[in-house]
């Protein structure tokens, strides 16, 4: 595992290699956030299982994924995939056949991760970086398609914030609403609220919003008070979910790479 550090906060980043036992067919293993741990205050991540347990599907911290996009060969199955940022994948079965290879480059605040794999006609880099400022962790994504198809993207980050002590979750930057739910409601105050304790399967909802600019999210924290992310990029698909440990927000990135085209986006984790 590495560490980035300064004289408040320490972000925990797990290996590729040395820590495959924690990857499986759904996250990226290269810039996976494991742990974000206040000098003072302690750890402020959480997961759907933590801290009683852990297992790749579920995670634990700021895990992102490019899952949702397999890249398959033409006329291909679901037994050998291409899953970004993971490997070749056996999707009926869910396991990792091969995981893709990492180039790391590491400083005391800042860590690069580049792999550059080929799969059937696929080609292409993917640069993820992690940085530690202040009390600011970046996560920054960039690709670039050598090959001569077209590559669909679609990324979504997920992090795992402890449940408030307070119904109120969240609030976002943009215009939003959603349809009666048992999980949630929306505050006069334009926060996302609690409507109801979850168990362990959680409450996911998908939220219907009229997003023109990219969004930033205030949200509740426990230990905190507040905290806050800010996203690069304009979300298209945007669900949030949470469980008796933790609540979060996945607002995806979607788009198509056309040949010797790139693409980078960032969010930042304000705590």
């Amino acid at each position: 595992m590495y560490q980035l550090t300064n004289h408040e906060l320490t972000v925990d980043i797990l290996d590729p290699m040395a820590d495959q036992a924690r990857f499986g067919v759904r996250y990226c293993t290269g810039g996976y956030i494991y742990q974000v741990t206040d000098d003072q205050k302690g750890a402020l991540l959480t997961g759907p299982t933590y801290p009683d347990s852990f297992n790749w599907f579920d995670g634990q911290g700021i895990p992102d994924a490019f899952n949702w996009s397999p890249l398959r060969q033409p006329q291909g199955s679901d037994s050998e995939v291409y899953i970004i940022g993971i490997g070749r994948c056996d999707l009926t079965t869910k396991q990792v056949l091969e995981f893709c290879q990492w180039d790391i480059e590491a400083s005391p605040t800042a860590i690069q991760m580049k792999t550059h794999p080929t799969f059937a006609e696929f080609d292409f880099t993917l640069q993820r970086t992690v940085t530690l400022k202040e009390r600011t962790v970046r996560s920054h994504t960039v690709i670039t398609n050598h090959g001569n198809t077209f590559i669909p993207i679609a990324w979504f980050p997920h992090p795992f914030y402890p449940q408030p002590k307070t119904n109120e979750l969240c609030r976002l930057s943009i215009p939003l609403s959603m349809p009666e739910n048992e999980g949630y409601v929306m505050a006069d105050n334009g926060f996302i609220t609690r409507k109801a304790w979850p168990e362990q399967a959680g409450f996911y909802q998908a939220l219907d919003h009229q997003a023109q600019n990219p969004v930033t999210i205030t949200q509740r924290h426990p230990v905190l008070g507040m905290v806050s992310a800010s996203c690069s990029y304009v979300p298209t698909f945007f669900p949030i979910w949470g469980n008796q440990n933790t609540f979060s927000w996945e607002p995806f990135f979607e788009r198509i790479i056309a040949p010797s085209q790139s693409l980078s986006w960032w969010i930042d984790y304000d705590f």
